[in-house]
């Protein structure tokens, strides 16, 4: 197969990419703004395949979309590209409705567009799978039940908001136009590449430089992690085997509070790296409690039982392994870290010296 894989320079689609160029012989063309969360120097190790091309192309740019489904061919569409971190929607959502929004309306009707143009076979063949978030549900603050694929909306930032507009979308071009789609919603996701600003590798990098390690609230913030080359696995999974119409929840099965995964982070840091930076006794000493952002959801956590049932997929990690690979690769790969700290990656990428 040909995948088109839109935001695939992002954490979760170049980890798709990554999976797919090594696990299989289907070709890949990436389409990606670049924004500040695109960084090719996370796809350097497949870059010069010849299964894998890329696009630099906006999703909010119908004609561009439109000449590269027809230059390319694909077979699936695979829907990543998205803006994803809450605290900048809540600072400024503006991007966020454009993008996962609009962006995801166009990529529906230029898809559409080229999907009725194809031959029956085909045609039968072509999926658009959309990826989305288990934010979109809302807090499960006082209960002990898990996200359903039929729980509920009540999405609570401008991110999640934004993302269960584009759910929506989706669904009602398949309900309305027949467009073959796939819909997945997953939990909180960890591992390589993940972009500095995030929780996990914002703590592992702060703990190295003797850093503040800022923890919303108290921490009590509960939710389920899921290693993302697991998630990469399920996302293949869901595009080749999956049921037209149908959505799966992806989940790793690993509840934990923040505070917990901060204390699991500085422990192993002690391990890892004994020697710390001056004036640091401990790296948990370095944990300091800063105001809950606003609307701040308590606990997710997804119910993954459906796609272990119809597709066969269960995530090969647990949070102790992964978490372990994670804080290794981080600690192997500090110059692609700084790199993307420093915004060097952006500057090289656009000719810009300092």
């Amino acid at each position: 197969m040909k995948f088109l894989i839109t935001g695939g320079a992002g954490f979760i689609g170049s980890a798709v990419i990554r999976h797919i160029i090594h696990n299989t012989a289907d070709d890949v063309v990436n389409v990606d703004k670049l924004t500040y969360a695109g960084n090719l120097e996370s796809l350097a190790e497949v870059s010069g395949n010849k299964r894998y091309c890329f696009e630099q192309v906006d999703i909010c740019d119908r004609s561009e979309l439109e000449r590269v489904l027809r230059q390319h061919q694909p077979d699936a569409i695979m829907h990543l590209a998205a803006e994803s971190h809450v605290d900048r929607s809540i600072d400024g959502p503006a991007a966020f409705i454009e993008t996962n929004i609009v962006g995801t309306y166009t990529l529906l009707e230029a898809a559409r567009r080229y999907w009725g143009g194809l031959d029956e076979i085909r045609k039968a063949r072509f999926r658009f799978h959309h990826v989305s978030t288990d934010e979109v549900y809302g807090d499960l603050e006082g209960t002990t039940e898990l996200f359903t694929e039929t729980t509920s909306y009540a999405p609570s930032s401008p991110y999640s908001a934004s993302k269960a507009s584009s759910d929506h979308l989706v669904r009602s071009w398949y309900r309305t136009y027949g467009l073959p789609v796939l819909v997945t919603n997953c939990s909180n996701n960890y591992g390589p590449y993940h972009f500095p600003e995030k929780l996990i590798p914002l703590m592992i990098l702060n703990a190295l430089e003797g850093k503040p390690l800022p923890v919303y609230g108290k921490g009590e913030q509960v939710r389920d992690w899921l290693y993302v080359e697991d998630h990469a696995h399920a996302l293949y999974k869901v595009a080749t085997e999956g049921e037209v119409g149908e959505t799966y929840n992806i989940g790793g099965r690993n509840e934990k509070r923040n505070i917990d995964v901060v204390g699991t982070i500085c422990t192993l840091l002690e391990e890892f790296v004994p020697n710390k930076p001056v004036g640091v006794d401990a790296y948990s000493d370095l944990v300091t409690y800063v105001t809950d952002r606003p609307g701040h959801d308590l606990r997710y956590a997804i119910d993954a039982r459906k796609i272990q049932r119809e597709l066969g997929w269960v995530p090969a990690e647990t949070f102790e392994s992964g978490i372990r690979k994670t804080i290794q690769w981080y600690l192997d790969n500090l110059d692609w870290c700084r790199r993307a700290q420093d915004g060097s990656y952006q500057r090289e990428r656009l000719g810009v010296a300092g």
